[in-house]
């Protein structure tokens, strides 16, 4: 996948970078592989904004992406490679020997015509999916499972991907993209490769404009704010935020550098924490 950059022939088309699309098959998507999906708006159950700066932009679809192994033993072959606005990653469709379609996370270097399959056992070449313990040390993985069965959970964002690092009783040990060791059981799939769109993050919206088509609303730093609306606002011209804890939230909360995991049951699981970057 490569970018594409414009002629400054405006201020926004000066900073915008885009993918250029090359990779993709430019087919409709399978309609009965979509779903509606309703706008929200960032609103909850009760009706309330529980997300700020979300609303409007265009109508998408839900892709139907199948991130566990329902097609177990049964080849398939890609058909088209397509975009997903839903998701930074492509997809890909694979029509099965037996007729069925379904969508898959491509991988990188996928192409149109490769043979994918999802078993226990299978080639290790990007696209095919299979148990962990059946996958040799040292190879690059996405869309890994947490639990067995359950269907990948991690590894998913574009251009993403975790190593297999070693394989102990009933445990393997991964890398994580962010540098984090974890344990998983060895029964769990994963797939071969690294995720898609590689470059993504090199993207530049460039204008406003396509913020709102992407259904973000504008921003309002809370240092331009009035005292009694944020914990930043206030003072006479550019006030620095003036708190010695750090940030906060417009309700007084730690904004940066909080802990936010909870879930203690799987500390076990985690042999060393992700690098912190420090804070300049």
């Amino acid at each position: 996948m490569a970018i594409k950059s414009f002629r400054p022939i405006t201020p926004s088309r000066r900073q915008m970078i885009v993918a250029d699309f090359s990779v993709l098959s430019g087919s409709r998507p399978t309609k009965k592989l979509l779903a509606k999906r309703k706008q929200r708006a960032g609103r909850g159950g009760r009706g309330s904004i529980t997300v700020r700066h979300r609303g409007g932009g265009a109508k998408r679809h839900i892709r139907l992406v199948d991130f566990g192994q329902y097609k177990l033993h049964v080849p398939g072959k890609v058909a088209s490679i397509e975009y997903d606005p839903n998701r930074g990653a492509y997809i890909m469709l694979v029509v099965y020997k037996d007729g069925d379609k379904r969508y898959l996370l491509a991988p990188e270097g996928i192409k149109i015509g490769h043979d994918v399959i999802i078993s226990e056992r299978a080639a290790i070449k990007p696209g095919n999916r299979l148990k962990l313990t059946n996958i040799p040390t040292g190879i690059t993985i996405h869309n890994i499972e947490l639990s067995a069965g359950r269907g990948g959970q991690i590894v998913r964002g574009a251009g993403n991907s975790a190593t297999l690092m070693a394989k102990e009783n009933d445990y393997v040990t991964i890398k994580m993209p962010s540098s984090e060791l974890r344990l998983v059981h060895k029964n769990c799939y994963a797939s071969i490769g690294s995720v898609s769109n590689s470059e993504h993050n090199l993207i530049t919206i460039g204008k406003a404009g396509r913020s709102r088509w992407m259904g973000i609303r504008p921003t309002v730093r809370g240092s331009a704010m009035n005292p009694v609306d944020h914990p930043h606002g206030g003072g006479e011209g550019k006030a620095p935020i003036g708190l010695k804890k750090g940030p906060k939230t417009p309700w007084g909360k730690k904004a940066m550098g909080v802990k936010t995991r909870r879930n203690k049951s799987t500390d076990k699981y985690i042999l060393k924490r992700r690098v912190k970057k420090s804070r300049k």
